[in-house]
């Protein structure tokens, strides 16, 4: 959804990159993404970062939860369209009662009650939906503003953003003002969080690459995606009589393949 990709992408402001010699293959466009990268994190410094941490200062605990839950909302009515397409038709019903609920009991969600009552919040987007049926993530990406993403999802994050609720305002000021209110939402979470990547001592452009790609695998497998194979195993096995391997190197989607995955639960991250 778009506040679960607004979220990751922030993660980018963060951060300044140095250079690294190691090359990942899933980053061919590694010089222009360390540029983008740079672009993004002097920008957070100098704007959203200040504007973060005074709102984070005036606003009380329980105003912030509200905002927050306010755009969880909105960003539900993505995760059920994402949830058919995917044919997980149960979760979609489950993810549709919450919807009602919040929006209803929990006053447009500014309240989650949905929570309270069991109904779990899930994380589907349409680059998810996309790599459920086989499409592969493609080169890595470091999007100005946005921070990083990939071929597959940039395209899914165009998606969700025409379908979500907030592209519906017709206002456009109210609209911008929706996706500035999200922005300052998600970048306040991460405050709490760059602490341990400034004690870090690491190339922080790789650490957020390498994490972002590998979690977005994870969420396209709802939290079990497949085990890579190594060169030291047997090739002659290929995972058929090792309960550790079986099923690990899928060429097909999860749908394709008739596997059953299990729901991740959703976060802003």
């Amino acid at each position: 959804m778009f506040a679960i990709r607004f979220s990751l992408l922030l993660a980018a402001l963060l951060l300044g990159g140095c250079a690294s010699t190691y090359k990942n293959p899933q980053d061919p466009f590694e010089s222009f993404n360390r540029g983008v990268y740079r672009f993004n994190d002097t920008l957070d410094r100098a704007v959203v970062k200040p504007v973060a941490k005074g709102y984070n200062k005036v606003m009380p605990e329980p105003a912030k939860m509200m905002v927050s839950n306010f755009f969880y909302n909105l960003n539900d009515v993505t995760v059920v369209i994402n949830d058919l397409l995917q044919f997980k038709v149960v979760q979609a019903v489950a993810d549709s009662g919450r919807l009602l609920v919040n929006s209803t009991v929990g006053m447009l969600g500014l309240v989650d009650v949905a929570t309270v009552v069991g109904l779990e919040r899930h994380n589907e987007d349409f680059g998810q939906t996309l790599g459920y049926w086989g499409i592969n993530s493609g080169p890595y990406l470091m999007l100005p503003l946005l921070g990083p993403s990939s071929v597959r999802d940039g395209v899914g994050l165009y998606a969700d953003t025409q379908t979500g609720m907030m592209q519906r305002e017709s206002h456009v000021d109210r609209r911008n003002q929706l996706f500035a209110g999200e922005l300052l939402d998600d970048r306040v979470r991460l405050l709490s969080r760059e602490n341990v990547l400034d004690e870090a001592m690491i190339d922080r452009y790789s650490f957020i690459r390498d994490a972002y790609l590998q979690r977005r695998q994870n969420l396209v497998y709802d939290g079990a995606p497949p085990r890579k194979k190594y060169e030291d195993e047997d090739e002659s096995d290929n995972g058929v009589n090792n309960p550790a391997v079986n099923g690990g190197e899928k060429s097909l989607s999860p749908a394709a393949s008739g596997t059953s995955l299990p729901d991740a639960e959703s976060e802003k991250p």
